[in-house]
């Protein structure tokens, strides 16, 4: 729905109220909601032009000054600061505030929290705005402002989880409250999960299995929103059965039945909004909004240097730890993750792009070569990787670049906007049905069915294991020696509960790598101290000056610190309302 045929509502009252919210300083202090007439907008095509703006800022950028702080993806705040990847680019390149995120020191004055939350916020009240309206509206019928109002509410809740996950102490703002009534200072100390679980509930009765738009929000998708919820909230007893449904019987929005994608590429790279799709955000280039419509979250995390795709800026490089976990066994096929990261997978490290180089022979996933970008490995049909050249600064940043939201160099006219090379029209795909997959296989393990676990991660395994999905050379042989198999029947049973968790864990590193999950999995399953502090630094730390000495701080680095702006501007009676989180 967010911006498929975007212009045809250029022109409707919607993009006052959207004037209206782009000049707010703050996003929780809210302004005069008056100063529009809602009842202009009280008809059938004001509320509709009302929902587009609600869907617009999944894309964190409309309306607000922002978007790689923003990014609908999370890439730094679920990917970078979770191992996956670094800042990357160079020491100098925009390096303080990402510096204190890197290293979990984190700072509340800082320029990039405001940007999140209030993004999140506009989201928030443009679904609000909708609900108020709706009240208003004389020409719609009881269907038509339950079906909207749960799209809403899917929205809402959206944005809410977005910010419970980020901030956690949020205070929760619903359509009752408005600067008249002067009602806009709530807590943040109550939580408002219970809120999250009420709008998925809500939209999960009320919405249609199909819409009429593809990117529009359906029952599916509210009912693997909810079981999400119930995931981080440890209720795995009541995801399970929804994850179920989702995965045995839920659509996509046009109807066609929920299913993994034939090809692990086929997610980034495929046809658009495809059949393992759940819920996504819209992007396009060349029609007219100057590149507003495109991808602005990811502009930065391209190839740096001459004849790269994009162009521009070297951000976001894998870590050697990601790439490390990708490695497997010769004869069994799986991966090991306790010991992935006793070696580095063998890389150009120092190699200038002029001297010869051969691509390690030992045993690796297929999915590491869609994700990354290696020396000597073709880069879709860009031609092999060439190392040092497309990389900023090798020592700061590493030898590897980010590869699943890239394009294919023979559709740069049409995938790229025409006003800025590193602006796409690929799509980010929110959730998908491996996602989904894989947190059933969590519930699973954790209500004690460890063979209907080990299936689940095998359905993503087979997957993967399809030779129609390897990265080629031009000859057609596969680039790298990909060896992926499944674990055998009854693995999981033999291990037992706590190593099945882990090698669920480990799965979802792998198959969601760099997507904006890991850091966010990591807090909800309580290791993150674990994780960083004894596998991902002491690795690191030896490869970037940046992070010795350092360390996540349990307890206080988990969430990022309420922005003090926000802090400022709730005080009554010059004494804040807003409570900080604590700060490592």
């Amino acid at each position: 729905m967010k911006k498929l045929n975007y212009k045809f509502i250029a022109i409707i009252a919607v993009l006052l109220v959207v004037a209206i919210y782009s000049c707010k300083k703050s996003f929780v202090n809210i302004q005069p909601s008056g100063a529009v007439d809602e009842s202009l907008l009280a008809n059938k095509t004001g509320v509709n032009s009302l929902l587009i703006g609600a869907y617009s800022l999944l894309d964190g950028v409309g309306g607000v000054s922002g978007n790689v702080e923003s990014s609908p993806d999370n890439w730094i705040w679920g990917s970078m600061v979770g191992g996956d990847g670094n800042k990357g680019s160079t020491p100098s390149d925009n390096a303080p505030d990402m510096q204190e995120l890197e290293t979990w020191k984190y700072v509340p004055t800082s320029t990039y929290e405001p940007v999140l939350w209030n993004a999140r916020y506009e989201g928030v009240l443009r679904c609000n705005e909708i609900l108020r309206v709706l009240k208003l509206a004389k020409d719609m019928s009881t269907a038509d402002t339950t079906e909207i109002g749960a799209e809403a509410r899917f929205l809402r809740g959206h944005y809410y989880f977005d910010l419970k996950k980020n901030f956690n102490n949020v205070p929760y703002i619903d359509e009752t409250m408005d600067y008249t009534n002067r009602n806009w200072h709530v807590s943040n100390t109550i939580n408002i999960w219970p809120k999250i679980e009420a709008d998925f509930k809500y939209a999960m009765t009320n919405l249609p299995a199909t819409q009429p738009q593809i990117a529009r929000a359906n029952k599916y998708a509210a009912e693997a929103f909810l079981a999400k919820a119930y995931m981080f909230e440890q209720k795995f007893s009541q995801a399970t059965p929804l994850f179920t449904d989702v995965i045995n019987n839920g659509v996509t929005a046009s109807g066609a039945k929920y299913a993994l994608n034939a090809k692990f590429s086929d997610n980034f790279y495929g046809p658009r909004n495809g059949n393992e799709a759940i819920f996504t955000c819209q992007f396009s280039a060349n029609d007219g909004s100057s590149g507003s419509d495109a991808n602005l979250g990811d502009a930065l995390n391209f190839p740096s240097g001459a004849n790269a795709p994009g162009g521009c800026c070297g951000w976001f490089q894998p870590t050697y730890s990601l790439v490390n976990s990708f490695k497997t066994d010769a004869v069994t096929g799986l991966p090991d993750p306790v010991n992935f990261n006793n070696a580095d997978v063998p890389n150009d490290e120092g190699i200038l792009s002029s001297q010869p180089f051969t691509p390690t022979s030992q045993p690796l996933d297929p999915r590491l070569d869609w994700t990354v970008g290696r020396r000597g490995i073709p880069y879709l049909d860009w031609g092999p990787m060439p190392g040092y050249s497309w990389i900023a600064d090798q020592s700061f940043g590493g030898p590897y670049i980010g590869k699943k939201t890239a394009y294919y160099k023979s559709l740069t006219a049409s995938m790229t906007d025409a006003s800025w090379g590193n602006l796409t029209s690929v799509n980010l795909t929110i959730m998908r049905l491996s996602d989904v997959i894989l947190m059933a296989a969590e519930c699973e393990v954790e209500v004690g069915s460890l063979d209907q676990a080990e299936t689940y991660v095998n359905m993503i395994r087979t997957r993967a294991a399809n030779p129609a999905g390897f990265v080629t050379n031009p000859d057609g042989s596969p680039a790298a020696n990909y060896v992926v198999k499944n674990y055998p029947a009854g693995f999981f049973t033999t291990q037992g509960q706590a190593n099945a968790r882990t090698y669920v864990q480990f799965e979802r590193k792998i198959e969601l790598a760099m997507e904006g999950h890991r850091f966010y999995d990591l807090v909800r399953w309580g290791t993150a101290d674990y994780e960083l502090n004894t596998v991902f630094i002491p690795h690191e730390s030896q490869k970037f000056s940046l992070l010795k000495g350092t360390s996540f701080e349990k307890g206080k680095a988990e969430y990022f610190p309420i922005p003090q702006s926000e802090i400022d501007q709730s005080a009554v009676n010059g004494v804040p309302v807003l409570v900080q989180n604590p700060i490592p």
